[in-house]
């Protein structure tokens, strides 16, 4: 009857959350894709969708897992294609990721840390703003804390399950069971020396000691933590069959492996991903004051979380800094959302077993996060970290429509996402394709370039990097290094990009520092060209 009734009221915990989170994204439901949805994932899920093939037709193969395409596909099955559906379906992943932050804070501490921390992460930018995108960290996250929390209650072969469907979401959820392997395992090695692990309690000086058997059954426990890896590594032996890539293309591997495996590089990338981890998007906040928390006595008989579980958070939240900084090109936020809710949940505990008024100093967090929605931070950042992602795609959805209106037989030189944006309809910008001449990005080499070729009638210019207006500080070695190592390049102007190219700005439009613009080519353009259909 317990178990009954725990899932029961976790059901009733779900369904609310999920109409609380649907509330709150409402206004996004209907923007067209943005960034790698539109350039990968989407066109990855609709070809499957319409053809039952794991190998893309209309976009490189990266080689990730397929499970997302799964779960899509599955919702465009039974309630028709639609950009709503895809980010209902969304919101569905980010609600069962919350309800997990909320039963594995229960688990670890107790009911008011597990409400605080739960609410604290569902507004975290980086999470509210992914929680509707089609990205595959999101579902990845999910089932991870999934795992986490079996593991943490010692259900090994549900937590093996979760783990498993969490690396077929995306390849690097295999860090976590992976992590939790080598924990378990260094109680193996001092099982086998026949070694004692003592545990001091900071609060009341009392030892605790166990002696660790040498019939001990963690080596069973760690050895299934591997088994998540068997389906993985068969989809990967599935897709080398099918393209010859074990890892996605070349290029996709030259970019997000090859190219990063350098000493200067992972330390760089190590720094950014301490920052995602600590402090990005106002996150400084709660650590700071956990951090002044710490210096308070605790508050009566309030217990803290377990020291071996605070072991655990570490030893997850170090893994995935080390390996998310030794791979990816892209240093994204999203790669870490995993282990956030960990860093909260210590968070949450220390402010609740420390500070009187806790409630007053979690609403202010709270608020700040919310705050962080909207306000874009003084230094360079992703606009998918925050709803800076939704100014970006309003103002290209504005730009493909003025295009359309006012020139729709042009052909027009512009840079990916914007290419797939005007080419395929189904994304949610255009209504019928349009031409397009490919650039790779606006800095001033490629616009130079550019010029170059008369191919195209009119220049579709955006920024494809988002720029302060006031930078939090200035180092000419970080300027150099994110331009050797993490592809960053500063985008001209459109003024000084229709000086270039010799056309006349028609169209702009500025949003929270995202911009756009249209620039005609007049002495290009053939106007009875316009007048003619589109060549096939």
């Amino acid at each position: 009857m317990a178990e009954r009734f725990d899932l029961r009221r976790s059901a009733l915990i779900f369904a609310g959350v999920y109409a609380g989170v649907l509330a709150a994204h409402a206004t996004l439901l209907r923007l067209p894709y943005f960034w790698d949805e539109a350039g990968y994932y989407i066109p990855l899920a609709r070809d499957f969708f319409l053809s039952g093939d794991l190998i893309p037709t209309t976009t490189l193969s990266n080689a990730h897992p397929p499970l997302p395409v799964f779960y899509l596909a599955l919702w465009w099955k039974l309630l028709g294609y639609s950009i709503v559906v895809t980010r209902a379906a969304m919101l569905l992943v980010a609600s069962f990721a919350l309800l997990q932050v909320y039963l594995l804070a229960k688990r670890v501490a107790n009911k008011q840390v597990a409400f605080a921390a739960t609410l604290c992460f569902a507004v975290y930018p980086v999470f509210f703003a992914q929680s509707s995108l089609a990205h595959a960290d999101l579902p990845a996250t999910a089932l991870t804390l999934w795992g986490l929390r079996l593991y943490f209650e010692d259900r090994r072969w549900s937590c093996v399950v979760a783990f498993a469907l969490a690396a077929l979401a995306k390849e690097t959820a295999i860090v976590t069971p992976l992590a939790l392997f080598a924990w378990e395992m260094i109680f193996v090695l001092l099982s086998r020396m026949s070694w004692d692990v003592s545990f001091r309690s900071l609060e009341d000086g009392v030892m605790i000691s166990r002696s660790i058997g040498r019939d001990n059954p963690r080596l069973s426990k760690a050895a299934s933590l591997l088994i998540p890896a068997v389906p993985l590594a068969l989809w990967f032996a599935y897709h080398y069959y099918r393209t010859g890539y074990v890892f996605g293309n070349p290029e996709f591997f030259r970019y997000n492996v090859a190219a990063t495996l350098s000493p200067l590089r992972f330390v760089l990338a190590a720094v950014q991903r301490i920052w995602q981890a600590f402090g990005h998007m106002n996150l400084w906040m709660l650590t700071l004051a956990m951090l002044a928390a710490m210096l308070l006595p605790a508050i009566g008989e309030r217990r803290r979380i377990a020291i071996s579980t605070q072991f655990v958070f570490a030893v997850l939240i170090l893994a995935h800094i080390i390996i998310h900084s030794l791979i990816g090109g892209a240093v994204l936020a999203r790669y870490m959302m995993p282990v956030i809710p960990l860093v909260i949940i210590v968070a949450m505990s220390t402010l609740w077993r420390r500070v009187q008024e806790w409630k007053w100093v979690i609403a202010f967090v709270c608020a700040a996060f919310v705050v962080g929605w909207f306000i874009n931070p003084p230094y360079r950042f992703s606009p998918e970290d925050n709803l800076n992602y939704a100014d970006f795609v309003q103002a290209h959805q504005h730009a493909a429509d003025y295009i359309q209106k006012r020139f729709p037989h042009a052909r027009v030189l512009t840079a990916w996402p914007a290419t797939d944006e005007l080419t395929k309809p189904y994304l949610g910008y255009v209504t019928s394709p349009v031409r397009v001449v490919k650039i790779e990005n606006f800095s001033f080499d490629q616009v130079i370039l550019a010029k170059q070729n008369t191919d195209y009638d009119i220049v579709l210019l955006f920024s494809t990097k988002y720029e302060p207006p006031r930078r939090l500080f200035y180092w000419d070695f970080w300027e150099r290094a994110n331009q050797r190592f993490f592809d960053y390049h500063s985008d001209v102007s459109p003024e000084v990009a229709a000086e270039m190219l010799g056309g006349r700005m028609v169209m702009k439009e500025i949003r929270n520092g995202q911009w756009v613009a249209v620039v005609e080519i007049p002495t290009i353009r053939n106007a009875k060209l316009l007048q003619q259909p589109p060549r096939p």
